[in-house]
Order: structure tokens, then sequence, then C-alpha cells
């Protein structure tokens, strides 16, 4: 039986590649945001929010951008806690 990973590759500002566990994808006002957390994590626990955007027209493969609005990304991760609210201890 084959394994799936959750881990996914991104290319961080600098162009080193770093990666994270995909932990939930969230549908909020038509669109859809990936919750990652780093894999090397520096132990405060914070996830990554980005929202998905569809890739080239010749490509199966989406991108992925920062969420630049304050409001959005606490929006999501209000849902994010709601969801996990009884597998991760939130702390405000």
């Amino acid at each position: 039986m084959e394994e799936v990973s959750n881990i996914i590759v991104l290319n961080d500002e600098n162009g080193n590649e770093v990666e994270f566990e995909f932990i939930d994808l969230i549908e909020y006002q038509d669109h859809e945001y990936v919750v990652l957390l780093p894999v090397e994590d520096d132990g405060d626990g914070e996830v990554v929010i980005l929202q998905v955007e569809e890739g080239d027209e010749d490509s199966d493969e989406e991108a992925y951008v920062s969420v630049e609005d304050d409001d959005v990304l606490t929006a999501v991760f209000e849902i994010f806690k709601e969801k996990f609210k009884e597998e991760f201890n939130f702390v405000d």
C-alpha cells in the first residue's frame, strides 16, 4: 500500500526550499486557503495560511500566495481553530 505524504515543499523569498506539513484546506469567501505547519518548527507552533490560486492552463499545479488582508487571515484561522479544537491546544 502506498503511503500518502502531506509534505509540501515551497520556495521562500530567497529561493530556499522549505518543507511544510499540509494540515487543512479551508474555503472562505469563494477562495481556498491552505493551512501549513513548518516541518522544522522552532517550537512556536505557528501555522502558515496561504491562498490557493490556479496554475497555468497547461499545468495541474497550484500556486500558493501570501494573504495580505489581516481580516481574511483572522477569519480563516478562526475557522481552522474551530475545526481542530479537539486536536490542537490553541493559545490566545
